[in-house]
């Protein structure tokens, strides 16, 4: 367990005017960055947040991130995404130990269930879907309406859902989950509490990946443009390590983003030079400056 508190430590589930009583899904306040952090698990925390600030703005992120996280509770998928009154975007999704389904998972879900979905704030406190506040949602599958544990859950032997969720001032809800599929043990309470107290850097983390992802993306445009004028024999391969290497990745960080051995991101990378007519690391940002 990371830390000593536990559900009813850090908050209590509020009641709305109007609860639903076929709806009992859970739904606490988190803590903000201004609570003291918890001083048990100090070190273990430190170790997962640092495995994952080390792949920001990589294409391995949601794997590490999942890899991490699966470390501390029975969870097998991860996906961030946005849903509500914008156009709904997935951002990021990851599986291990199972087939990975997430990408089918959204698409079923925004076919329908999305809209019968309770859990994202039409029923929570005001204080809860204030722009800002960021919650904690526990959801299992006997506790969706039956089209959603269909298509969804049952569908791909999903099972329980822990989601960290952000209201903003559109309606919308940002929201990063963690799913326990059918062969894992149930969510605990100490899970539960272990998201909470890491709520705050997680966030933090995901939104920052997502900005760095962004801003690469627009760089990679304008570089992959500049490269396919000075060599455009240049291979897809070839290509993206050139951009990894502009981005100031290492041979063996591209190597895993890839999901390639250092010494193929080598060959790609001496073949992309050739064609480039270099020899050097700063001469392909030479060649970007020019």
């Amino acid at each position: 367990n990371m830390s000593v508190s536990t559900v009813e430590d850090f908050a209590v589930p509020q009641e709305d005017d109007n609860p639903r009583q076929d709806t009992p899904m859970r739904t606490w306040k988190l803590p903000s960055t201004t609570d003291s952090m918890p001083a048990s698990g100090m070190a273990q925390a430190s170790a997962l947040l640092a495995g994952l600030v080390e792949h920001l703005g990589q294409g391995c992120f949601a794997q590490a991130a999942l890899a991490q996280l699966s470390a501390i509770a029975p969870t097998a998928s991860l996906s961030v995404y946005r849903i509500g009154s914008c156009r709904p975007r997935l951002f990021l999704s990851a599986s291990q130990g199972v087939l990975d389904t997430t990408r089918q998972c959204w698409s079923a879900y925004l076919s329908g269930p999305q809209h019968e979905d309770r859990s994202w704030g039409q029923e929570w406190p005001g204080h809860m879907r204030t722009p800002g506040a960021r919650n904690l949602v526990h959801v299992q599958a006997n506790e969706v309406t039956p089209l959603h544990r269909q298509c969804v859950y049952d569908a791909h032997g999903v099972a329980e859902r822990i989601s960290m969720a952000e209201p903003g001032a559109d309606g919308s809800v940002f929201a990063g989950n963690l799913y326990r599929h059918a062969h894992q043990k149930p969510f605990a309470d100490r899970h539960l509490s272990d998201f909470a107290d890491l709520s705050s850097a997680l966030m933090a983390l995901t939104h920052k990946h997502i900005a760095l992802t962004a801003d690469m993306a627009a760089g990679d445009e304008k570089w992959s443009a500049r490269l396919r004028e000075l060599a455009p024999g240049l291979t897809v391969r070839e290509l993206e390590v050139c951009l990894r290497l502009l981005r100031g990745m290492t041979q063996d960080g591209i190597a895993a983003d890839l999901g390639l051995s250092a010494a193929t991101v080598k060959t790609y990378r001496n073949r992309a030079f050739a064609r480039l007519d270099i020899h050097h690391r700063h001469q392909l940002f030479a060649l970007m400056v020019e």
